[in-house]
């Protein structure tokens, strides 16, 4: 951003996305919703535009731009009407390979990236854990050395886009934990195929967004190359905070997106809709709730783009990329509510789209950080109060 807007080429950006994802209108993404049909072609349409490798080195095949460029992409993708269920179909290719760019091998490096970026390789990430949840250091899924590699085997929780990845980005314990002086310390990182052989995924039911489903991934013995681990065994719990920032980044900015796709929609209807011989939005009553969800949007999203671009400077973003996941989240939620309001019942019916949005706020508000830990990290890195836990 220069200043408190887009540059040229940020605004290039944001317009050349917008104009790909018109041609996935509403319809298309509520049959995705109702049917939990991935949206392939959607993400095809992304990958041939280049989309997918937006933030990975031109070494690399990737475009080599920076957190700023990737969350105006994938704020617009969202914003279009596409929602979570279109952001989460590529959120995963845009950060999600970050620690393999960065710390892996050469040799890995050209073997993953390059296939990513096209789509050829479909990648899941393996991190949460059914016991651990957000204390990572606390996972039991394990590694052991073998004469040629390790074999794993354990469980993950909440694994995105399991159903259909051949790839998968996992952290496991090599070193048991009473064997390390810190916690952070004896975790890896591998990226390894996808072996269903010997990694059963299983959809978990849930609220909203089912197009890109989530898994309960069970691990039992997966045979994995040494040459697959990522950088230096034991360092992969430093590699992962790497992409800490960025995510919360992109959710925050997303949450925005999908905000202003809802408040768009109400404030449409708010002007059409006429009860008592006159418009519903000439009522403060539904006027100022709506105005107060626009004030609350355009706070939130100039939290997200200084955090990126913080982040793009290489200055310190942490207190920032957790404040805008948080405000992001909240400001998403209280517009998709406000909208399902201003429609009265129609809010409840799915061909106005405002309920899945609704549906797919609360994402931003529960991943990838509880709002909680949020808060935790603001009082003790910016307030300096004393760990709660």
């Amino acid at each position: 951003m220069n200043g408190f807007w887009f540059t040229e080429e940020q605004e290039a950006i944001r317009d050349g996305v917008l104009r790909l994802c018109a041609r996935f209108d509403a319809d298309y993404w509520r049959r995705a919703d109702e049917t939990g049909q991935f949206p392939e072609d959607f993400v095809a349409a992304m990958a041939q535009a280049g989309w997918l490798g937006a933030a990975m080195p031109v070494a690399l095949g990737g475009s080599g731009l920076g957190l700023t460029e990737a969350a105006v992409a994938m704020q617009a993708v969202t914003e279009s009407g596409a929602g979570f269920s279109g952001a989460s179909a590529l959120h995963l290719n845009i950060f999600g390979p970050m620690p393999v760019a960065k710390f892996g091998s050469e040799d890995q490096k050209k073997r993953a990236i390059p296939r990513l970026i096209s789509g050829e390789d479909k990648l899941c990430i393996g991190i949460t854990e059914p016991d651990a949840g957000l204390d990572t250091t606390s996972l039991t899924t394990k590694a052991e050395r073998t004469n040629d590699g390790y074999l794993l085997s354990g469980r993950k929780v909440w694994t995105t886009s399991a159903q259909r990845a051949n790839k998968i980005l996992i952290i496991a314990r090599t070193t048991p934990r009473d064997q390390v002086k810190k916690s952070t310390e004896g975790l890896s990182l591998f990226y390894t195929d996808f072996d269903r052989s010997r990694i059963t995924a299983t959809p978990i039911p849930k609220m909203g967004r089912k197009a890109v489903e989530s898994n309960s991934v069970f691990i039992d013995n997966l045979p994995v190359p040494a040459d697959d681990l990522v950088g230096e065994e034991g360092r992969g719990f430093y590699y992962l905070l790497e992409g800490l920032n960025p995510e919360r980044v992109l959710f925050g900015a997303e949450a925005v997106g999908l905000g202003r796709a809802a408040l768009r929609r109400a404030a449409a209807y708010a002007k059409e809709r006429v009860v008592f011989g006159r418009p519903i939005g000439q009522n403060q009553g539904v006027a100022h709730p709506l105005a107060r969800a626009w004030a609350e949007l355009e706070a939130a999203n100039l939290m997200a783009f200084k955090a990126a671009a913080l982040f793009d400077a290489g200055r310190e973003c942490g207190a920032e990329a957790n404040a805008a996941k948080y405000l992001g989240g909240e400001a998403g939620f209280h517009a998709c509510e406000t909208a399902v309001f201003t429609l009265g019942g129609m809010g409840y019916a799915k061909e106005f789209d405002v309920e899945r949005y609704f549906r797919e706020s609360m994402i931003a508000r529960l991943a990838p950080i509880s709002r909680e830990m949020v808060f935790n990290y603001i009082a003790e890195r910016v307030l300096g109060q004393p760990k709660s836990y």
